[in-house]
């Protein structure tokens, strides 16, 4: 989910961070090292929250459509704005009203949509099938996970707490946890940092081209979640690494690497 801006250079951050301008997202795949190569070297596993760990689509599309129903306006299918639910507020107010963060109206219906899934933040919303098996396994060979989401921690860390989560995971890093949020590399630095670890022993899974970007900024090695939302561009274009198409292939693949 995205929803927070870049606004400044965390004081933690790296001298040298890199550019996520330069990440081509159609661009053929480039990965950053063989898999093969890393087998067994990975520590801990960070994970995307919205449309990777946890199905929000269902409570996200409902804050929008609540807000067409306000204004007498038809409701836009589910089937529509679940491939947006990763881009959080600026996907779902594209798909439900049109518009973009540069309309006039946008700051307000923001507001409106933030609002509304706040008191209703996880109604329907469940794990993905087989997540929970995937990180009691993790648990159980002591492979540390963690949470690195662009959606604001005020709205993270209780869905987490609610998902029954939140004593689980090693870190929850949010989209306004540092100045930055994904595509820039900075939330997923910050979380090597809290594990103590090196980034390149690190592993992130995600199911946008943003989550893509970023890891592969941080030098963290990808795993696209092809199960998840994955917004408007094939996953096996994003230059991830690895491409999973189910939580079962994810459980074979992090057995390898962890």
């Amino acid at each position: 989910m995205t929803d927070t801006d870049p606004f400044g250079t965390p004081d933690n951050a790296p001298a040298a961070i890199p550019d996520t301008d330069d990440l081509d997202p159609v661009a053929t795949p480039s990965p950053q090292r063989e898999i093969e190569d890393a087998l067994g070297t990975a520590r801990a596993v960070l994970f995307d929250l919205d449309g990777t760990l946890a199905d929000t689509a269902p409570d996200l599309a409902a804050a929008v459509n609540r807000m067409l129903v306000g204004r007498g306006l038809p409701l836009v299918p589910y089937e529509t704005l679940r491939p947006v639910a990763s881009a959080g507020a600026r996907g779902l107010l594209g798909a439900g009203f049109g518009i973009t963060p540069e309309h006039p109206d946008y700051p307000a219906l923001r507001e409106e949509f933030l609002a509304n899934y706040a008191s209703d933040l996880c109604v329907e919303t469940i794990l993905f099938p087989g997540i929970d098996a995937l990180l009691a396994e993790l648990e159980s060979r002591g492979v540390r996970w963690g949470i690195v989401t662009n959606k604001v921690e005020s709205l993270a860390r209780p869905l987490v707490e609610q998902l029954g989560l939140g004593t689980r995971a090693a870190c929850i890093v949010g989209g306004d946890t540092t100045p930055f949020s994904k595509p820039h590399p900075a939330p997923l630095l910050h979380a090597a940092q809290l594990l103590q670890l090196p980034p390149a022993q690190c592993l992130y899974v995600g199911d946008d081209l943003r989550d893509i970007q970023a890891g592969r900024a941080a030098g963290m090695l990808t795993i696209a979640a092809g199960f998840g939302y994955c917004g408007e561009t094939a996953p096996a274009s994003w230059g991830a690494d690895a491409l999973v198409e189910t939580t079962d292939e994810l459980i074979a693949l992090l057995r390898e690497l962890t």
